[in-house]
């Protein structure tokens, strides 16, 4: 193992998407294609009073125009909040199913005409009357009616407690208290929003940007009330995602529903100011962090208090708290979640949905700490580590944050830094470096796939997964290759189809350990026949050998003890006169607290892939680990900021693809920057509505903001997550970033800054 597995592959999906040969979601032109194009309300709080579309029913080539008025009926979703159980991202909002208007941007009618241009104009002309109430826009305005959620996405625990941290904290030596604020973030992926539907009699094929193609499916399914099998969701390309299109929003029914009623397909594809309004968002949290300690730096208690905001017609919960319970050893702890309801679009999952917020509180009040205590804060942090889950007393799967800590501290040159926070220059620059700790949850799922291995000697990976351009496709390819014994270039891989063997959501940086172990155990078993059917044929080779005397490399089989003894996977199928051998595996496993327990996966298995369903998992504590140092400098006349240096250690089992890891993380720490320095979501005070609504305005990190990137990984495998060891990574990186370069600004100008983003004006 590990030949092609690990190796820093390039893209199998490379070329198409330099050449624009991968087509994406807007990009399926059907035959007597129409457009759709959205209206959406103007105020924060009321009902529609009446809506005059009658200029636009005059412009040529305009279809139809629907609204609550003349729609399809629509039944609601129910079933799971989990975005792979199909989650429509406001529950209590079925499109256009009446005149309630909940917040500014909501969905009221769709334009359907047979150009873009004229449904774009037509939607302009559409005039709409409200009876209008006052709405609540800000959690500050809404606090008294604040509650406290049961449990957050996936069920899991958003209120935590073990010993008395209040009695613990009044009577620590060290204490610390402080707030600490994010503002609403949009998740802005480079390809918005699409849908395209198509009905054939009752059949209905939909082209859709989602992160869950089965989830999609089930949940548009259920809405327009169709049995899942006759509808095909495709998506075989995205240009990001970030949690935006894990859930099902409403374009995604609106284009079937427009479909069905003009009788010709339709496309609606968002504008990026609709990106802004519809379509999920980061929520804003208030956090309260208190820490006390002795002063030998042992944590003695921690409490985190986290307001959050969601909306009236859903219930979506920002864990800031979710990592505060296991990230370190303390005894008590006290871990609080409220919930504010505003009339604003219903929050969802975006990158590492709490730890992202909840880790830069957690991290910033940590530094804070060592500070008071003056202690280097790597020491800090390795006197507070967690040899154990703190919550749950559970070993750890496998751990390797201490080692983390000595590689980023070592890529940063942190030993650089003065503790005295204003004594580094460089030039007329203030230098100033800092480091957190970052953490996310390492899941899998139960998944199926399909490995088919052909009589010219290639192999055909297939799950329906999805790749949101993390590299799916390549490592799902290494991963069948290595297990068949093949070169990468004999494998093609085939994702993002509902008619494939069932396979994960991409949320929750599960998809590589989830439809990895599928595949890898798919093509061991495929391996498995193939060699039994050799050692069982007298014209072969091999034939009497014991299965595990023979191996396979190159596409051909061997005997370990004597390799002239050998024959190509070709010559095997063609004197079976086989034109394909498949194995279809599914595999039932799951990192999740409260699922249900294992069935029996279909297909026959290889002792390989029972040995896998056999660990108990329930053993242990399952999370990636990694260190995050940022090097600043700061003009102390100007307030700016420049980040000059980031280094990353991660700790995440076995590196799948070097390449596309180094990426994944990287991609993450520059989601740190933004959130650290610039990005912020701005709504006018008096109408609610979003003043940054495109990229001129929300700003995001480029090109000139990109500092010296130094990504480095424990790579030990994970032997308990599955044989192949990896955990996901598609969000650990944008954990602890955010945190390092605020403390890296607090070490070179002594200014805490506590509320982002750290912008001059706060510098200054």
């Amino acid at each position: 193992m590990n030949t092609i597995i690990g190796q820093p592959m390039d893209r199998v999906d490379g070329r198409l998407k330099v050449t624009g040969a991968a087509t994406y979601s807007a990009e399926f032109n059907l035959k007597d294609l129409a457009y759709g194009v959205t209206v959406q309300s103007t105020i924060a709080k009321g009902r529609i009073h009446s809506i005059d579309s009658s200029a636009a029913e005059k412009l040529p080539g305009v279809l139809k125009i629907i609204t609550h008025e003349n729609a399809l009926s629509l039944q609601p979703v129910g079933g799971s909040q989990s975005p792979g159980s199909g989650k429509l991202g406001e529950k209590d909002l079925l499109p256009l199913q009446g005149p309630a208007v909940y917040y500014d941007g909501q969905h009221i009618a769709i334009v359907v005409a047979d150009s873009f241009e004229t449904a774009e104009h037509a939607a302009s002309l559409i005039r709409v009357e409200y009876e209008e109430e006052k709405p609540v826009f800000e959690i500050e305005q809404g606090i008294k009616d604040a509650y406290m959620p049961k449990q957050g996405l996936g069920g899991q625990s958003v209120q935590n407690t073990r010993g008395d941290a209040a009695a613990a904290l009044g009577q620590a030596p060290v204490h610390i208290e402080a707030v600490y604020t994010t503002p609403v973030y949009h998740h802005n992926p480079m390809e918005p929003h699409a849908t395209v539907a198509e009905w054939k009699d009752d059949e209905l094929t939909i082209y859709d940007a989602t992160q869950s193609v089965l989830g999609s499916r089930n949940a548009i399914a259920r809405m327009l009330r169709l049995q899942p099998e006759n509808v095909r969701l495709i998506s075989l390309y995205l240009g990001g995602g970030f949690g935006c299109k894990g859930f099902t929003w409403a374009h995604s029914v609106m284009a079937p529903m427009a479909a069905k009623i003009v009788g010709r397909p339709v496309k609606i594809v968002l504008s990026r100011q609709q990106m802004f309004t519809c379509n999920g968002r980061r929520s804003r949290t208030i956090q309260q962090v208190a820490l006390g300690a002795g002063n030998n730096g042992k944590l003695l208690a921690v409490r985190h208090d986290s307001t959050t905001e969601t909306s009236f017609v859903d219930e979506f919960v920002e864990p800031a708290g979710v990592a505060t319970p296991m990230l370190y050893d303390a005894p008590h702890l006290e871990v609080v979640q409220r919930l504010v309801k505003l009339n604003k679009g219903t929050p969802c999952p975006t990158r590492a949905p709490g730890e992202a917020v909840g880790v830069f509180a957690l991290e910033a009040a940590m530094d804070e700490l060592a500070c008071r205590l003056n202690m280097d804060p790597v020491q800090l942090r390795l006197l507070n580590y967690a040899a154990k889950d703190p919550k749950t007393g559970k070993p750890w799967s496998s751990k390797y944050l201490d080692e983390c800590y000595k590689k980023g501290a070592a890529a940063i040159g942190w030993h650089n830094r003065k503790a005295q926070p204003g004594s580094l220059r460089e030039g007329e620059w203030l230098v100033g470096y800092g480091m957190a700790t970052a953490t996310y949850p390492a899941n899998r799922s139960p998944s199926s796939a399909r490995v088919q291995l052909f009589s010219n000697g290639s192999a055909e990976i297939a799950c329906c997964t999805q790749d949101i351009g993390t590299g799916t496709y390549t490592i799902l390819t290494q991963i069948t290759a290595e297990g068949l014994g093949l070169l990468p270039e004999r494998v093609t891989c085939k994702l993002g189809d509902s008619l494939l063997p069932k396979g994960p959501n991409s949320g929750g940086s599960q998809t590589a350990a989830t439809a990895g172990a599928a595949a890898w155990a798919a093509a061991l078993t495929l391996k498995s026949k193939a060699i039994r059917l050799a050692i069982a044929d007298k014209a072969s080779p091999l034939y009497g050998l014991p299965e595990t005397a023979v191996k396979a490399v190159n596409g051909s089989l061997y005997a370990a003890d004597t390799p002239s003894k050998a024959e190509s996977y070709v010559q095997l199928l063609t004197r079976q006169r086989l034109p394909v051998l498949e194995a279809e595996i599914t595999t039932q496993v799951s990192t999740r607290e409260g699922q249900p327990p294992p069935a029996e996966p279909e297909g026959e298995k290889s002792e390989a892939v029972k040995q896998d369903e056999e660990v108990n998992r329930k053993q242990y504590a399952f999370h990636s680990f990694g260190a995050q140092f940022a090097r600043v400098l700061v003009d102390p006349l100007l307030g700016s900021v420049r980040v000059t240096h980031c280094a990353s250690a991660m700790d995440i089992g076995t590196v799948l693809n070097m390449k596309t890891a180094v990426n994944q993380i990287m991609g993450g720490m520059i989601f740190g920057i933004g959130m650290a320095l610039m990005e912020q979501t701005i709504y006018d005070p008096n109408n609610g509505r979003v003043v940054t609504r495109d990229l001129a305005d929300y700003l995001v990190p480029v090109n000139a903001d990109m500092p010296e990137f130094d990504v480095q990984f424990i790579n030990k495998p994970d032997t308990f997550i599955s044989p192949v060891g990896a955990r996901g990574i598609g969000e650990i990186g944008i954990t602890g970033m955010t945190a390092a370069i605020i403390n890296a600004i607090y070490n070179a100008t002594g200014k805490r800054i506590r509320d982002l983003p750290a912008t001059p004006d706060k510098l200054l």
